[in-house]
């Protein structure tokens, strides 16, 4: 009967009462932005892309500042016993018709049409996100807009790109313009695309009953959800944007002859292909590279930012 009793005291014991026990929450804490890291780092073929991709941008940065390439006075160069040298030890990726490294003119072409690429992109991002966002809600702006939207999709591009770059002169912020005067409305009706889909929703609705402002309601109720969508097509613009510049570059409406460009390298470069063909084949392999890297990282970040991807 001891026994018993003693095993009884063991197994029974009172419950302390904690009145703020019931506001405890059993679920694990969840983090979106750490869970967006983890999802994107999950995948060997992704962190290998992302550090090719860190590499190339990198380089481009970097390397120019060091080599004393000048992009002005390197067309004036001409040293006979340095033109048209294969790639080796001592020269990576050969020389070009005067004299130069193509090595160093490479990087510093890389350079400019990553720097024209992502600003362009950016001013492009947050001009079409900001009226998208406003037009995908407001019924009344949506009316003149789909006009303006008509109007603009209409013009041809290389049509006036031609006209902007013989009005303004050739430059980098010309070009940059160019890629901005009429790109930022095709983002903007993709997001206004995006915002009526959930602009009607319960939650939405509630928030319109509540007196909630406009803004607040497309800040916090909308664009958050659009996260993984606007990355999606970061991640195509990018290097859509330096594809462009390398065309016009190639069509003589891009930069100026003091700025150095990976479309402008292939279009000095492209008559001496068949007896030098790594004066053509070294800038389109690095321009090939960094938009493939580019467009793969971005396809998916925009995967790992999806929230149903963190399950």
């Amino acid at each position: 009967m001891m026994e018993e009793k003693i095993q009884e005291k063991e197994l029974f014991a009172f419950a302390s009462f904690d009145k703020y026990e019931s506001e405890h929450i059993a679920a694990p804490k969840y983090s979106y932005w750490k869970s967006v890291w983890r999802t994107f780092f999950k995948s060997k073929f992704t962190v290998g892309v992302g550090i090719l991709m860190l590499v190339l941008v990198g380089f481009s940065i970097i390397q120019p500042i060091f080599s004393g390439y000048d992009p002005l006075i390197a067309p004036n160069v001409n040293n006979p016993e340095m033109r048209f040298l294969q790639p080796s030890s001592d020269h990576l990726f050969g020389t070009d018709n005067v004299g130069n490294e193509v090595f160093d003119v490479v990087w510093a072409g890389a350079k400019n049409s990553i720097i024209i690429g992502f600003v362009a992109t950016i001013i492009n991002m947050i001009i079409g996100i900001a009226v998208g966002a406003v037009w995908g809600f407001s019924k009344k702006m949506d009316k003149w807009m789909i006009e303006v939207y008509n109007v603009i999709s209409n013009v041809p591009f290389l049509l006036l790109a031609m006209v902007l770059s013989y009005a303004m002169g050739a430059g980098m912020g010309t070009l940059i313009f160019v890629m901005c005067v009429t790109d930022w409305i095709f983002v903007a009706y993709f997001i206004r695309t995006q915002v009526m889909i959930i602009r009607d929703r319960e939650y939405n609705l509630a928030s319109r009953c509540l007196g909630t402002s406009t803004w607040t309601m497309i800040k916090n109720n909308i664009l958050p959800y659009l996260v993984s969508v606007i990355m999606t097509y970061v991640s195509r613009m990018i290097p859509s944007t330096i594809s462009y510049e390398v065309f016009l570059s190639y069509l003589g409406l891009g930069l100026s002859v003091k700025e150095a460009s990976l479309g402008r390298m292939v279009s000095v470069y492209t008559p001496y292909m068949n007896g030098y063909p790594h004066l053509f084949w070294i800038p389109v392999t690095v321009l090939a590279l960094l938009s493939i890297s580019l467009y793969i990282v971005g396809q998916k970040l925009a995967d790992a930012t999806d929230p149903r991807t963190h399950m």
